[in-house]
């Protein structure tokens, strides 16, 4: 009987062993399971543990709760300081319901939260700043935080200075007094400290330089139309994401201030597509962007948060991968970054699988961040509602759902994360950089984690330190440096761009740089150069031609780049030169032609201009502006759509359309009450929604650039903010529930032909009728 049970306990331990060892599997073995897709429709909210457990990662990687509700509530965005204290914005009256009620009221937070026992998970919160307007971007400057809110485009600056986590100063750092009255989801979304020193927001075509306190605003060619959440990679490549038309990554390929640069094929088509393990029920567009066989989101509808990771306590070939969250498919999908000759293309790391899902339908991953401890950190608004009003009108498809499954329940909670990996442990060493020596942050530009790097470089340039330049010199020169360099490139580049901002560049520094044995190195004197090309500066002139013929494909484009606006006849002939003999080098010849092509546009669109009246040309212009803000998302820039490897358009193209050519009724109609369904034969993923929560002026504008722009290739007549009004004027007070979404183009034609024969209108039902 003894050796029996001996027995049957021996194999349970057989069986136990062998079930650890079957679940302990390898990545590679992980990647080729096939996906499970889990039919839910139940939206009841889960614990942080319950939720947890929803989620799948990869072997080996395993979620930590850092903060959930009540320490932290609705939570968007966060940000550290030099000491490791976080900073979370929260949108505490964000979609309460499926009308926005109340979203506009000043109530919203900005908390800290700190770990007290070092243990990794938030034990105390504070409110640093109330009754906001849903704060949406963050940035810790030195000991201060900038701070922009909803609707409106001035930036202030807050500061704890008696130590109680409470911000007691306040200060305007930029002002611009103009109401933003863009959608929310279409607002700046995100700041990031660059290490060009260039603060770069996720919208528009601006950029600021911290300056004695104060944000001093540089023009960029274009609009950059990122929205929620930007990110940097180790060189200070950008990388931005536009939710409207469900692009995962725009604008990677140079920087803003060259104008925007973005190939259709600048992603795997793989990489277009998420890969969701429970079947979506609340996304916009409805079933037409789901799968058919599992009914998973098919598409990005909403891509936000993205970050590459730059972290030393996750396994080392996640360095330099690209993450990007869809709450509306619960995943956040990892890219390689992969550079090809110079050009930057994204593909999907894993086969139809993504690195992170989850099978619980209020998981919200809106934020990603590369923390202090060098782990992965996320933000999960944990949210009922993930959509804007705008988009949730009672009679659509998304409203229906909202009130069926009673969405607007699920509010008032919010989760931040962060992942780890079994192979190794969080860094324990708790930053105290706003109190470190400026000797020991110039140590900490060695940091394996970028983390530290970038806070050690932004606090050395606002403390303007001129007495560690010798340090830093001797770092980008190799010569008798104050510490043995292990990052190798790292070290060197963030010296370089440190003295950059310390308005310490000389020519010896610079011709050590440019001669450097890494590209990367030699690429960010090129750039830092350009105070020197702008001066004509016929020395540095010399240097940079010998970098010409340059082995890397990276230092060649930004020479190209960085010489286009030189004035020196030696410059000028240098920047043809590179054109000329690159004519394999896809980046130099497509970068240049997009430049050239916008020059002459411009230079078309200012003769065009001439020939109308000044009130005419500030209308137009106008509609220029808020075009390439909020239109561009969807139409494309030139009104020529959206083009990306792996997906359809989002909304039709406006090039050459003959309906802009023609009825001006039409045109306004479409802007006032929205447009679904096919256009010219072909359905398109977005609705256009209605824009009639606009003044008349706007829509003017906006109609009188589309109309009449060399851009888009339209000339025709201006549109009047009086012709604005007299169609407003003919739009029943109630729109029918039919109509909530927009019109169609059939009922457009019919409306046409009743305007043609004086036929009726319908006023209750919103349509033309034939009397019979």
């Amino acid at each position: 009987m003894i050796a029996f049970k001996r027995l049957f306990f021996f194999l349970i331990l057989l069986a136990l062993i062998f079930q650890s060892c079957s679940n302990s599997k390898s990545e590679t073995e992980w990647t080729s399971e096939k996906r499970k897709v889990l039919y839910s429709n139940d939206f009841t909210p889960l614990s942080p543990e319950e939720s947890m457990a929803r989620i799948q990662l990869p072997p080996g990687y395993k979620m930590e709760l850092v903060a959930a509700e009540p320490l932290v509530q609705e939570p968007v965005a966060l940000c550290w300081d030099g000491n490791g204290r976080m900073y979370v914005a929260e949108m505490n009256t964000y979609m309460i319901d499926g009308n926005g009620t109340g979203e506009f009221d000043p109530v919203s937070r900005v908390k800290m939260l700190e770990d007290t026992d070092g243990d990794g998970k938030m034990d105390k919160s504070t409110i640093f700043i109330d009754s906001l307007l849903l704060p949406r971007s963050l940035l810790m400057v030195g000991d201060e935080l900038l701070v922009g809110v909803t609707n409106n485009q001035s930036i202030y600056a807050y500061k704890d200075t008696n130590g109680d986590g409470k911000a007691d100063q306040k200060r305007l750092v930029f002002k611009n007094e103009v109401l933003d009255i863009r959608n929310l989801e279409h607002q700046n979304g995100g700041w990031v400290w660059n290490m060009d020193n260039w603060i770069y927001p996720s919208r528009d075509n601006l950029r600021y330089r911290y300056t004695k306190g104060q944000l001093i605003a540089d023009t960029l060619m274009d609009n950059m139309i990122g929205q929620w959440g930007m990110t940097t990679d180790n060189y200070g490549r950008l990388f931005y994401s536009e939710a409207g038309p469900g692009l995962p990554a725009v604008q990677i390929q140079q920087m803003p201030t060259y104008g925007a640069l973005n190939f259709a094929d600048q992603y795997s088509p793989d990489f277009t597509k998420p890969w969701p393990i429970v079947s979506t029920i609340d996304a916009q567009s409805g079933p037409r962007v789901l799968r058919e066989e599992d009914s998973t989101l098919s598409e990005f509808t909403s891509g936000c948060g993205q970050s590459i990771f730059r972290g030393d306590r996750l396994p080392k070939d996640m360095q330099g991968d690209y993450f990007i969250a869809e709450p509306v498919g619960r995943i956040i999908k990892r890219g390689k970054v992969i550079n090809k000759n110079g050009k930057i293309v994204l593909e999907d790391a894993y086969h139809e699988k993504d690195w992170l899902a989850s099978t619980d339908l209020n998981f919200r991953p809106l934020n990603t961040y590369t923390g202090p401890d060098g782990c992965f950190y996320i933000v999960d608004m944990y949210h009922g509602i993930i959509q804007e009003s705008e988009w949730t009108k009672p009679t659509s498809y998304l409203g229906k759902m909202i009130a069926q499954k009673e969405l607007y329940k699920n509010k008032g909670m919010g989760r931040i994360y962060r992942v780890v990996h079994e192979s190794m442990k969080p860094d324990q060493n708790k930053p105290q950089l706003l109190n470190a020596s400026s000797t020991d942050l110039i140590k900490f530009l060695d940091h394996p984690n970028g983390w530290w790097r970038d806070q050690a470089q932004q606090i050395l340039i606002i403390r303007n330190e001129q007495s560690i330049v010798p340090q830093l010199k001797s770092i980008v020169t190799g010569t008798n440096p104050p510490f043995k360099i292990k990052s190798g490139e790292l070290a060197v580049v963030h010296a370089l761009w440190t003295l950059e901002g310390l308005g310490a560049i000389d020519k010896e520094v610079l011709s050590s740089a440019l001669t450097h044995q890494h590209p990367q190195v030699r690429k960010a004197a090129v750039w830092v150069s350009e105070q020197y090309i702008k001066q004509q500066d016929l020395e540095v002139i010399q240097m940079l031609a010998k970098l010409k013929n340059d082995p890397s494909a990276d230092v060649k484009f930004q020479l190209s780049l960085s010489l286009r606006y030189a004035k020196l006849p030696d410059a000028i002939n240098l920047h043809q030169s590179l054109v000329d003999e690159n004519r394999d080098n896809e980046m130099i010849q497509f970068s240049h032609t997009v430049y050239k092509e916008s020059k002459r546009t411009k230079e078309l669109e200012e003769q065009r201009t001439k020939s109308l009246s000044p009130l005419e040309r500030d209308l137009v212009n106008r509609g220029a502006k808020i075009y390439k803000q909020f239109c561009i998302d969807c139409h494309g820039g030139g009104g020529k759509g959206v083009l990306v490897s792996g997906k359809s358009m989002p909304a039709p193209p406006l090039a050459a359309s003959p309906r802009l050519k023609g009825d001006k009724t039409m045109n306004i109609q479409i802007m006032l009450w929205g447009l679904k369904g096919p256009v010219d034969g072909k359905t398109y993923p977005n609705v256009m929604p209605s824009m009639r929560g606009n003044n008349d002026e706007w829509i003017a504008a906006v109609l009188s650039y589309v109309r009449n722009s060399s851009e888009i290739g339209n000339q025709s007549s201006i549109v009047t903010p009086q012709e604005v009004s007299a169609v407003r004027a003919g739009m029943p007070k109630e729109i029918p529930n039919d109509l909530m979404d927009g019109m169609t183009m059939q009922i457009l034609e019919i409306m046409k032909l009743g305007r043609a024969e004086n036929k009726n209108w319908d006023r209750k039902r919103g349509k033309a009728f034939v009397k019979q």
